[in-house]
């Protein structure tokens, strides 16, 4: 088992927290559920004990990524000596209480068949946390030490060995199934199936009508306007702060130990990300940071050397003591993971 290259990843995000998903259909990567809590899954870190949910293609010849236009919804295709197929990956952006700490993932067989293997394994509090799961009606329940629930929602039979979940099945041209991987509140359970087709289409009419938004129409206007949406995914939506990347731990060379934590307000970053949104036509990104830096500043000490630290919690917080998880490796054996 290899790790996949930074680059061989997608990003979909729910402007509270992100999951990167690899071009093999692997999600390696996502904290739940905000940017800065614990991860779920991190095998980017540790490909061994890091966690991760992966949905691949069996005999697969090669892969292609891209988003559906102007949107944040991830489509990823194998194509395999049999037949071609496809997983689409998205958050939806709605609020708590319609599903935004969810990751649905949509496989199909677009020609031929595929036979896909499924492989839910997280890891909680970074892969410190052990876990049990059991399987219930519509898929599993993931129940941690410290007392957190999550749901893998299934449309097949799904199997349990120690704390992981799998599945192997086969579809055929035109047949698809779903996958909503989900954190629960205190006594939620999996009682209904959750409507994909409808969160996948508010979904979709979120981001084009973002996109919609913007006012630039310059050179290079495809290549600028994808990379203000991934801008955007970077916001922090309940308090307008934003991240400087979904990711900790990766590193500046391989090997090397410049491996810092972007999952926090870095005031220099977000000021570059702030004039690339208000040069695309984003204003009210603008104003909504404002305000959250304003609330920074009524908290100086008037008397503080430095009117503003380096960076700050999503949330405001400004005591930020950083630690590192010497049990994981890191990515390819890059340590430490900080």
């Amino acid at each position: 088992m290899s790790y996949l290259r930074i680059e061989d990843h997608g990003i979909i995000g729910n402007l509270q927290t992100a999951a990167l998903v690899g071009i093999d259909g692997t999600i390696d990567w996502c904290c739940l559920p905000a940017f800065d809590s614990p991860s779920v899954f991190a095998a980017i870190l540790d490909r061994e004990i890091g966690g991760r949910f992966a949905l691949s293609a069996k005999s697969r010849v090669n892969f292609k990524q891209q988003y559906l236009p102007d949107s944040a919804i991830l489509v990823t295709r194998s194509y395999c000596d049999h037949g071609l197929g496809q997983i689409v990956d998205f958050m939806p952006v709605l609020d708590d209480s319609d599903g935004s700490h969810q990751i649905i993932r949509q496989v199909s067989c677009v020609r031929g068949e595929v036979l896909y293997d499924l492989r839910c394994q997280p890891a909680f509090d970074y892969a410190r946390a052990r876990h049990k799961v059991h399987l219930v009606d519509g898929g599993a329940i993931f129940e941690d030490e410290n007392g957190h629930s999550y749901g893998l929602e299934s449309s097949i039979g799904l199997e349990v060995a120690g704390p992981t979940t799998s599945a192997s099945f086969r579809l055929k041209e035109g047949e698809y199934s779903h996958f909503v991987f989900k954190r629960l509140d205190a006594g939620q359970d999996l009682a209904s199936m959750t409507d994909t087709e409808r969160l996948f289409a508010r979904t979709l009419e979120y981001w084009q009508e973002w996109m919609g938004r913007c006012s630039y129409t310059e050179r290079w206007d495809e290549l600028l306007r994808r990379s203000v949406l991934t801008l955007k995914l970077l916001t922090y939506q309940p308090t307008g702060a934003i991240v400087a990347a979904p990711t900790m731990g990766l590193p500046e060379h391989i090997g090397g130990p410049r491996n810092w934590d972007y999952r926090y307000t870095w005031i220099r970053d977000a000021a570059f990300t702030l004039y690339g949104l208000m040069r695309m036509g984003y204003t009210a990104e603008a104003t909504h940071f404002m305000q959250w830096l304003s609330d920074r500043a009524s908290e100086i000490d008037v008397d503080a050397p430095v009117p503003l630290q380096l960076m700050y919690g999503i949330n405001g917080k400004s005591d930020l003591t950083e630690f590192e998880l010497d049990h994981l490796k890191g990515f390819m054996n890059s340590r430490p993971v900080r």
